[in-house]
């Protein structure tokens, strides 16, 4: 769907345009991929793409996803274990195992001294790849009340959909020059974090 296919639906029957091969649109698709490699690269440790492979999947296709994911500084393995079980995910434990081995302390995006807006969008330019950030008077007020509690501290937890780098599931591929709105912000102070969400974005 990042390359600009179809929508996938639960219960139907995928689109022909993800049963036939189409190397174009998962390079065009891949693009949201390395997105989220160079995001991970942020914080100074190894990256591993796992790739599940479906009987769908060709092999131009697979090689297609493996270049994106190592010339972007990933290391990429195959995986069916769906299939075949423990032998389907020896490639991806082997992946896993030498990137632990490689592994250094991450590094942060921003300090937790930094107010709670600054930290905010940071993760929304640097992450998201936002211009900015807008802020409902809610979202305001209830920013301005943890700080003052002395809360301001706290590391942020962006309550944002998985299906758009941005705030909006229709937003595929790597959105930019867009502003992402918060329209509430909460807390959970027990387990440590202020949690923002993002656009239209629920909470069970």
């Amino acid at each position: 769907m990042h390359g600009g296919g179809p929508v996938v639906s639960p219960g139907r029957a995928l689109p022909e345009a993800y049963v036939r091969e189409d190397v174009g649109l998962v390079e065009r698709g891949a693009a949201n991929l390395v997105r989220h490699i160079e995001i991970a690269r942020k914080f100074g440790v190894p990256v591993v793409v796992a790739v599940n492979r479906f009987p769908t999947d060709t092999q131009r296709e697979l090689a297609s996803v493996r270049r994106a994911a190592e010339s972007s500084g990933a290391a990429c393995a195959l995986a069916d274990h769906w299939a075949r079980g423990g032998d389907g995910a020896l490639e991806l434990a082997d992946a896993v195992a030498a990137a632990c081995r490689e592994s250094a302390a991450p590094r942060f995006l921003y300090p937790l001294e930094l107010p709670l807006r600054r930290k905010i969008e940071i993760i929304a330019r640097e992450v998201y790849g936002a211009d900015g950030v807008s802020y409902t008077d809610e979202a305001e007020a209830s920013i301005d009340r943890y700080e003052a509690l002395g809360d301001g501290n706290l590391p942020i937890c962006m309550a944002k959909t998985h299906l758009s780098l941005s705030h909006d599931p229709a937003r595929k591929g790597v959105p930019a020059g867009y502003t992402l709105p918060i329209r509430e912000v909460r807390a959970s102070i027990g387990a440590g974090f202020v949690y923002p969400l993002c656009g239209d974005m629920q909470t069970m």
